[in-house]
């Protein structure tokens, strides 16, 4: 899609139409991760979302969004797994046929919940090209619509309004939201709520080490890949695109860096002390504010959990 960066109008419009079909994730606390930390955290939930991942609310919104003659051929995309669940979950709304390009190595959990949605799975090696050259044989040989993962102002919109919820809900003016980065769909969507509806409130990115694209952007000023990509967290392993890097570029305040071993330990606090299912990209923001304390201490902090979608049989503790 190629229409202007997403407006407050926008947001609010995406909010509307997507809203009789997510779940109004909660907003969660805990005392541990506070004292943990030195500040107040307030959890959003999208690890809880239809589909286990915010991306429903992206997927949704660009396939809502869609006149009968784009949805006539069906719908496709590529994706490790989230982005996949939330188009094939978006299409049987509808009943537009859906294509789905996942890397060969997605988890089998992911795997399993697309093809539950009765959508049709391509396999590709698991790199952007790759699965780039497979949407489009598809394409030319079915007519159907491309919806991209996050480079995309309808997914962009759609994906705000995980943060326009946490602002509204948190009961309290935050500093700051923290949010993790990949392809930059959910981070430009988190900045540009933040921007229209708490103007005061700081937006920052937690990356993996091993997927460390956005950081080199930010700091480059134009669109990097990153120098190895080796991560757990399977759902942050793309880079930014010309629609996201520029909001990203605009209304970022900082991203952060953490390891693996910075993540696994984040998931074992959220899985043990709050309770709930994170998977590894979910944890990352998290992560990212503990190995900051000194940024994010004495400041009452947005976490937004990106996702639930853990593989069980490939737990990393």
């Amino acid at each position: 899609m190629t229409g202007p960066v997403p407006t407050r109008a926008t947001i609010e419009a995406a909010h509307a139409l997507v809203k009789p079909y997510i779940r109004h994730t909660p907003v969660m606390t805990s005392q541990f991760l506070n004292e943990l930390s030195g500040a107040e955290l307030y959890f959003k939930c999208e690890n809880l979302q239809k589909i286990g991942a915010f991306k429903a609310r992206g997927g949704l919104n660009a396939v809502l969004s869609l006149t009968e003659t784009q949805l006539a051929n069906g719908v496709i995309t590529h994706s490790s797994g989230n982005h996949a669940q939330a188009i094939a979950f978006s299409a049987q709304k509808t009943g537009a046929t859906c294509y789905i390009v996942m890397p060969e190595n997605s988890p089998k959990v992911k795997i399993a919940a697309v093809e539950g949605y009765g959508a049709e799975i391509t396999f590709c090696k698991n790199t952007p090209e790759d699965r780039q050259r497979t949407v489009d044989e598809i394409v030319a040989r079915t007519g159907a619509t491309f919806l991209h993962p996050f480079n995309n102002y309808e997914v962009i919109a759609g994906q705000a309004t995980a943060a326009k919820e946490l602002i509204e809900d948190a009961g309290v003016t935050l500093d700051a939201i923290v949010a993790p980065v990949g392809g930059g769909g959910l981070l430009s969507g988190t900045a540009l709520s933040a921007r229209y509806f708490s103007p005061g409130t700081k937006v920052y990115a937690g990356e993996p080490e091993g997927a460390a694209d956005a950081i080199l952007s930010f700091r480059s000023d134009k669109i990097e890949k990153a120098p190895y990509v080796n991560t757990i967290a399977d759902g942050l392993l793309t880079y930014l695109g010309d629609k996201t890097f520029p909001i990203i570029k605009s209304e970022v305040t900082d991203i952060f860096t953490v390891s693996d071993e910075e993540i696994i330990q984040a998931m074992r606090y959220l899985w043990e002390r709050m309770k709930i299912v994170v998977e590894p990209s979910g944890a990352v923001s998290t992560a990212a504010v503990l190995k900051n304390k000194a940024v994010f201490e004495g400041k009452k902090v947005g976490i937004i959990i990106s996702g639930g979608n853990v593989d069980l049989g490939r737990l990393p503790f």
